[in-house]
């Protein structure tokens, strides 16, 4: 495993078990700071339940999750909220409240997080979906947006906050292979522009290869290898081979949760 100079997330022998299950069964993984790091693994792998450790959603059985210089596993109310403030999250489905306009959505938790008001808040919320492709489409809801814009829409809310760490829960899922590559390319633009360190888990192979700066495969609980991109394709293992060549649709053994 490659030793990541300037870390900003780091899991260290995590394991976690559901229903009884082991998922996670000594996970060690450093995030490169201001990189686009993304995680493969079979269907059923556990790379969901990753993720949510990385935030606190899920403490580990065992093991350690540092954030920074913060170790976050056992910490709770305030003080984990204090380190969530670092975060944003792009779910599968982008997540947005059907009630609310796409501009009440962005503008979400600037309100709710940061208590801003007024003129500060809808200065913010229009240069973000600037950004994403979305400008004057504010007054829109999300039933009347394509699902590439409520993508797009996701982004922004993910954005707005202007985070240091963005995590992508397979952000491009449902999306036809045009639709899908321009969210990519969107997401690498905004991470360039921004220098977040984003965190991404999609089975968009060989898409992936071509957006990320180091790439980890998760494998019967562990992270069976990572590697700057062009290093993991060179990877030889046969099954890590095989898996990448039919485009991460093989079910590896150990295989049991999203």
């Amino acid at each position: 495993m490659p030793m990541i100079i300037k870390p900003m997330i780091r899991l260290v022998g995590v394991e976690k078990k559901l229903g009884g299950q082991p998922v996670l069964q000594g996970v060690d993984l450093s995030i490169p700071t201001g990189k686009l790091t993304t995680i493969i693994g079979g269907s059923g792998s556990g790379k969901s339940v990753l993720l949510k450790h990385m935030i606190g959603l899920m403490q580990p059985d065992h093991g350690e999750v540092w954030v920074g210089d913060v170790e976050i596993s056992r910490l709770s109310g305030t003080r984990l909220n204090d380190v969530r403030k670092r975060f944003a999250m792009l779910f599968q489905g982008a997540a947005l409240f059907d009630s609310l306009s796409v501009f009440e959505n962005v503008a979400f938790p600037l309100r709710e997080k940061l208590r801003m008001k007024g003129p500060a808040v809808a200065k913010r919320v229009e240069e973000k979906l600037e950004q994403v492709g979305l400008a004057g489409m504010g007054h829109k809801f999300p039933a009347e947006l394509s699902g590439g814009m409520r993508k797009r829409a996701g982004l922004a809310r993910a954005l707005v906050m202007e985070p240091e760490i963005i995590l992508f829960d397979e952000p491009t899922t449902g999306l036809d292979p045009l639709m899908a590559k321009s969210i990519h390319d969107l997401i690498v633009t905004m991470q360039q522009r921004f220098g977040f360190t984003a965190v991404m888990v999609s089975h968009e192979i060989p898409e992936i290869f071509a957006i990320s700066d180091w790439v980890a495969m998760l494998r019967n609980g562990k992270i069976a290898a990572m590697a700057t991109t062009a290093e993991f394709q060179r990877i030889t293992d046969p099954d890590i081979r095989e898996f990448i060549s039919v485009g991460g649709t093989v079910a590896l053994p150990g295989s049991h949760v999203g």
